[in-house]
């Protein structure tokens, strides 16, 4: 009797562990470190095995967080159009053992900072920790990239969703990294901008520069200046009718870039660049005359009158709106190309200038020349064009914003048959923007001077939203690379293969992007 007990015993023994196989199975293996993740993770640990979201898989979400729910249910959002799935969203103070996606704000390593997280994926459930919200988000970014590619769907596919089992740590390099958008030589509206940030915060972008005026025209509701754009904001580039935002639009902008961690950073250049202020305001002007409205690409010809009392006036209104509309910390004030304002008057206008937005509240940014000025206490100088004016930037204890054009400019022609776009700075195809490195870029500006980089896309020659994509994607990928990954895991070969197998995903969002010889060519077959 004995013996037919451990019989029976050893039987049920293998059909447990026969099932138990079986079960596991079911799922495949799956290597994590395949996946073409971009930017590239800090490290990834790869186990083996895959998980499987389903229909009746779960979000929960630790604690009572209002910004981690609403993580939670972005996340939800993201997942339901491919899938069909309606996934449940859950605040809870323990973690299910299976089937669910965890998210939780947990005390990371100092490195991790804000917007660090650790990714794990085991056969049952996955986990997102970090040390904030915005980690959290961050995180999902990278979740995202390694669902199946059919994800990015926004109709129903049919087909299993698995994804590969390891731990992801991760973490940026770089305090900053933004892109900038030019809506002045051509107008971009409020949905166009919304589709952009959505593009940007795929890629962990967390600053949006909007480029709001210039000659061409001006794009932002001042309340107490209505002709700025009533008539400034009434023509573009080529002589199209333009457009402006209502402050009621622009707050819906920076309220819906902040829900994805995205900074908006508003800009209205000056002295230069000024002519659709000038010619809504003609006191502004030195002659005291209305120029007409601009709708060429030529710069440097008109300036604000840096003497005049009303100008300041003016900056102090357009300032003070601006900022009680604008959460982040940031004003730009352009400052570039004051071709025809004496550096007698330039410099002692932009010190007032900081002054002026200090007293709102912000911080300055300013392109290069600003440098010239006796810069103020956590003012910005942003790198585009004068290394010279970098490195007097630092001198006077500023940080750098790195935006060389001949790396990051994004309206620059790939080639020399691209049909959109200029070349003033050089051919700028996806390698030239990838292969630099910003801590070496100029001589004696180090990374603890560096807080980032940023790819602005002027729109001389770019007039809607089918031709943006087509400019910025996908060097932008690089340049988010650049600004996330540490220097020592990129690599051209490596990253333009992930880059073609990324590729795909670009295709099925309907992101009209640059087909690079450097990635998509099919090297010819060579003979025996």
């Amino acid at each position: 009797m004995n013996i037919k007990k451990l019989i029976f015993s050893v039987a049920l023994f293998v059909v447990v562990i026969l099932f138990t196989s079986w079960s596991q199975s079911k799922n495949p293996r799956m290597n994590l470190l395949n996946e073409a993740i971009l930017p590239k993770p800090v490290s990834v640990t790869a186990s083996g095995s895959s998980f499987e979201l389903k229909a009746n898989t779960k979000i929960f979400v630790d604690g009572e967080s209002v910004a981690l729910l609403k993580a939670g249910h972005y996340l939800a959002n993201l997942i339901k159009p491919a899938t069909g799935f309606d996934i449940e969203v859950t605040s809870t103070s323990k973690k299910s053992n299976s089937n669910s996606i965890y998210l939780s704000i947990s005390k990371l390593e100092p490195e991790f900072g804000n917007e660090g997280y650790k990714l794990k994926i085991t056969g049952k459930n996955v986990s997102i920790i970090a040390n904030s919200p915005e980690g959290i988000f961050r995180g999902i970014q990278t979740f995202r990239q390694i669902l199946p590619k059919e994800i990015e769907a926004t109709t129903k596919q049919k087909k299993s969703w698995f994804i590969a089992s390891g731990e992801i740590q991760d973490y940026p390099q770089y305090e900053y990294r933004g892109a900038m958008l030019d809506v002045a030589r051509h107008f971009f509206n409020a949905e166009d901008v919304k589709k952009y940030i959505d593009m940007l915060a795929a890629y962990k972008f967390n600053a949006l520069h909007l480029h709001l005026s210039d000659d061409q025209g001006w794009r932002i509701e001042i309340k107490s200046w209505p002709n700025l754009t009533v008539h400034g904001g009434s023509t573009q580039v080529g002589g199209g009718k333009g457009g402006f935002y209502t402050q009621e639009k622009y707050k819906e902008i920076v309220e819906y870039a902040q829900e994805r961690y995205i900074t908006i950073i508003p800009e209205i250049d000056m002295p230069g660049h000024t002519n659709a202020a000038l010619a809504s305001y003609p006191e502004l002007n030195s002659s005291g005359e209305a120029p007409e409205l601009y709708t060429g690409i030529k710069v440097g010809f008109s300036s604000l009158d840096t003497n005049k009392d009303i100008t300041y006036q003016f900056i102090s209104d357009v300032i003070k709106e601006l900022a009680e509309m604008t959460p982040g910390p940031y004003i730009h004030i352009g400052g570039d190309e004051s071709h025809v304002t004496s550096l007698e008057d330039y410099i002692p206008f932009i010190n007032k200038v900081q002054d002026i937005v200090l007293a709102n509240g912000k911080k300055v940014i300013g392109w290069d020349e600003i440098a010239h000025a006796d810069l103020k206490t956590n003012t910005i100088v942003q790198f585009w064009a004068r290394i010279e004016n970098a490195q007097k930037g630092v001198d006077k204890k500023a940080q750098i914003i790195l935006s060389p054009a001949n790396k990051t400019y994004l309206d620059m022609k790939y080639d020399s048959i691209t049909k959109l776009g200029l070349k003033w700075a050089g051919y700028v195809d996806v390698d030239s923007a990838y292969v630099w490195n910003p801590s070496t870029f100029i001589s004696g500006i180090s990374k603890k001077d560096i807080l980032g980089i940023e790819s602005p896309l002027w729109t001389e020659t770019v007039t809607n939203i089918e031709e943006l994509e087509f400019m910025v994607f996908p060097r932008i990928i690089g340049h988010a690379e650049i600004g996330w990954t540490p220097d020592s895991l990129r690599d051209w070969n490596d990253f333009k293969v992930r880059l073609k197998k990324h590729s795909e995903r670009l295709k099925i969002k309907g992101i009209n992007y640059y087909t690079s010889d450097l990635i998509f060519k099919v090297a010819p077959e060579t003979k025996n």
